[in-house]
């Protein structure tokens, strides 16, 4: 059972108990919106959501499934290594793996994959808080 209990507001289990607060909720939701777009692909996107899941101790995220064992795409095998990276300390991450990062993708793809392993762990840190369950 959640620590808190649900709201009346929002479509899923997550969304209310963040529905306390309708305009957070909106906001929220906006965002993740955002994010099913972009330049990186969905299946990148979704590795990367799998593998914050495992290590951020999110239930709720963690029944959608494990990620793969296996990545073909490089660009998606280096996203989901440096989600690893971020969860191991995001503090001890040097310029190095910045200059990895660029072989394969642009400034604009970095920026994008960053705010996505933020707001990813933001919802998970929260779902794991809440203690929300699948």
């Amino acid at each position: 059972m959640a620590r808190i209990s649900f709201s009346a507001n929002g479509a899923t289990p997550f969304q209310r108990l963040l529905g306390h607060n309708e305009a957070i909720l909106a906001g929220w939701n906006a965002l993740g919106v955002t994010f099913s777009g972009g330049r990186l692909s969905a299946e990148l996107k979704e590795q990367v959501r799998r593998t914050l899941a495992f290590g951020n101790g999110c239930e709720y995220c963690m029944a959608k499934g494990k990620p793969a064992d296996v990545h073909i795409d490089p660009r998606e095998s280096l996203a989901v290594a440096f989600a690893g990276i971020v969860l191991e300390g995001h503090q001890r991450i040097d310029d190095a793996v910045f200059d990895v990062l660029r072989e394969a993708f642009d400034e604009q793809e970095i920026a994008e994959l960053l705010a996505y392993i933020c707001f990813t762990t933001a919802s998970q840190m929260f779902g794991a808080l809440t203690r929300l369950e699948p």
